[in-house]
């Protein structure tokens, strides 16, 4: 499954989850943007972080999403490279296959 098929099908489970839980959603989505729009640090390092946790947590959905905004925001592949070697350099071996996972995922969405 293609990387653009994956973002779609991870929205599409979201919307559903957000129709059952609308509050739940409503806060989380808050939280979101509150996090992403204040503090010191800029829109792009943060989204770096959340690749980083992304990959160390496994989530390939959520791989998607950070790696699609990091697209969005102007991430070269060269940055999302070395995001991932520090996750590698922190989380072994599985850290450096989903860290592949992230880049073929850019790679894709930048084609």
């Amino acid at each position: 499954m293609s990387w653009q098929a994956k973002l779609t099908d991870t929205r599409k489970g979201l919307r559903n989850l957000n129709g059952a839980i609308p509050e739940t959603a409503q806060a989380f989505g808050g939280l979101g943007k509150a996090v992403k729009s204040g503090g010191v640090l800029d829109f792009k390092t943060k989204e770096f972080i959340a690749l980083g946790i992304a990959v160390s947590d496994r989530c390939e959905p959520c791989i998607s999403l950070h790696v699609e905004a990091l697209v969005k925001a102007g991430a070269t592949r060269e940055e999302v490279s070395d995001v991932l070697s520090m996750c590698i350099q922190m989380g072994g071996g599985p850290a450096m296959m989903y860290s592949a996972k992230a880049l073929e995922c850019y790679d894709e969405l930048t084609a």
